[in-house]
């Protein structure tokens, strides 16, 4: 199998699907208005329970309810679980606030997990026609955290085939919508969390990200996303240290209080995982002295990355109304395509590792997607050296971001590079007349957070024909309190 797969784009007709938003932001109809819970924060609601002022019962019925009107529509919960198993645990937590007991972040909050990360006794498909029926003995680590916080989970968030491409379809459970056009994308690959969040089904969600799984669902539907410093939020599922340098797991939620509350939740050192150790404290951000914040702009990277039109402009308006910055362009002042074939072999060599056994196997290797099938012929084809230079390509990556985050206290660049797109794709193949040589091409904008291994904000950044954007901001390594900090101003 080639690269040369180039599926069918299929129509490209808007269809008769109609935004299930109004023009002032509230859900209307088919999915019906949004109660009043269910619009709360996290972090309200979080509060409101353990004064006793709402019932975790109470909250946990009204986003119940939520899904059952809202997910048709969109497919973004799957696997969820009986209703009276749900309410019998909300029923506990409120037992636990009676009894004035500590109380977790998130304690008596309805949650579902990226179908990705294992949850004991739930079924666990990561998307795949092979793992159907799989029902795991063991939480993954960030889920463990998040039940330890109080977390009641009630299902889980769907996601592309073993989480490959920026697209949230798998033969399992099929194709989740948009929040804001359900006949468009809702990205990936951690799409379900995203539109769960946007359409009020879920008051927060955890997501992954190795080629922007956190970042371009966020700006395809108007939430945050963020993914952080490699080691903040380890990840025994990526046990292998290459891995770990890739991928991580992450919090999405509509305000940052909410996004910190849940970062907060999966972070901190694990000995398992040798990269989690010796980060700066994420509730403190550093100091920057008494001047603006200044930003970085490295829009489409000399005019190496393709955007479709108004998405620069929209991004640019977004920096501009953050209070107390100042932006100017940032030079990458590094060979960004030699900086995009890094990270896919890097990409190639971590996926061919990890899912080379199902690809060996005749009974399963047809059950795998052709781009799955692609990565794993990819990094079969690869020689040590070509790995090693990969991994010089990097390395010299972050010593230039150094040499920025001198200049610039932040970077700035889109979260991606297409409003959200058709459902019936399988990817976007060209891009303002480019044509894309792979599944994840059209999504090259994220490559140089990845590999940076810095905390890398996707926020949202406006609105174009009622369909969102989203805008990427990165920090230095362990930085995420300054991200955070920022985007609160934008907030406020």
């Amino acid at each position: 199998m080639t690269q040369g797969i180039v599926p069918s784009p299929g129509t490209t007709a808007e269809g008769d699907a109609t935004s299930p938003f109004a023009d002032d932001g509230s859900l209307r109809a088919p999915a019906g208005e949004i109660p009043a819970i269910c619009a709360a924060s996290a972090t309200e609601l979080a509060g409101a329970i353990a004064t006793r002022q709402l019932s975790s019962v109470e909250v946990v019925t009204a986003f119940l309810d939520r899904i059952d009107a809202a997910n048709p529509h969109h497919l973004a919960i799957v696997s969820l679980r009986p209703r009276e198993e749900i309410l019998a645990e909300a029923g506990a937590a409120d037992a636990t606030v009676a009894s004035g007991e500590a109380l977790g972040r998130l304690h008596g909050l309805p949650i579902a997990i990226k179908d990705l990360s294992p949850t004991k006794g739930l079924t666990t498909t990561f998307g795949s026609p092979i793992y159907r029926d799989h029902v795991p003995d063991f939480d993954g680590l960030s889920t463990a955290r998040i039940r330890a916080a109080g977390a009641i989970v009630v299902g889980k968030t769907n996601t592309p085939e073993f989480g490959l491409g920026s697209h949230s379809f798998n033969e399992v459970f099929g194709t989740t919508r948009n929040a804001f056009d359900p006949a468009k994308s809702a990205g990936g690959s951690s799409g379900g969390a995203a539109v769960a969040l946007a359409t009020r089904m879920l008051p927060i969600a955890d997501g992954s990200d190795m080629g922007g799984s956190l970042r371009n669902p966020a700006a395809f539907n108007n939430v945050y996303g963020l993914r952080p410093s490699f080691g903040r939020v380890p990840s025994l599922a990526a046990g292998n240290v290459f891995e770990a340098s890739l991928s991580t797991d992450g919090p999405m939620a509509r305000t940052i209080d909410d996004l910190e509350r849940l970062l907060l939740v999966q972070s901190g050192a694990d000995p398992r995982q040798p990269l989690s150790a010796g980060l700066p404290d994420v509730s403190r951000p550093a100091p920057i002295g008494d001047r603006p914040v200044r930003i970085g702009w490295l829009g489409d990277l000399g005019g190496h990355l393709a955007f479709e039109p108004g998405i620069l402009d929209t991004c640019l308006s977004a920096l501009a109304a953050i209070p107390e910055t100042d932006t100017a362009p940032a030079d990458l002042g590094f060979d960004a395509e030699r900086l995009w074939q890094s990270f896919v072999v890097q990409r190639h060599v971590a996926v061919a590792g990890k899912f080379g056994p199902l690809f060996d196997d005749p009974a399963t290797r047809e059950l795998l997607k052709p781009e799955l099938q692609w990565e794993i012929e990819g990094g079969r084809g690869l020689s040590a050296l070509d790995v090693f230079a990969a991994g010089e390509i990097r390395t010299a990556w972050h010593l230039r971001i150094l040499e920025l985050f001198a200049r610039f206290d932040v970077l700035a660049l889109p979260a991606a590079q297409v409003w959200p797109f058709p459902a019936e794709w399988r990817w976007p193949q060209e891009i303002a007349g480019r044509r894309m040589d792979s599944y994840h091409r059209w999504m090259e904008c994220v490559a140089p957070g990845t590999l940076s291994g810095c905390p890398v904000l996707a926020m949202p950044a406006g609105f174009r024909d009622g369909l969102p954007a989203g805008l990427q901001l990165i920090a230095p390594h362990g930085r995420e309190a300054g991200l955070l900090a920022l985007a609160r101003r934008r907030e406020g």
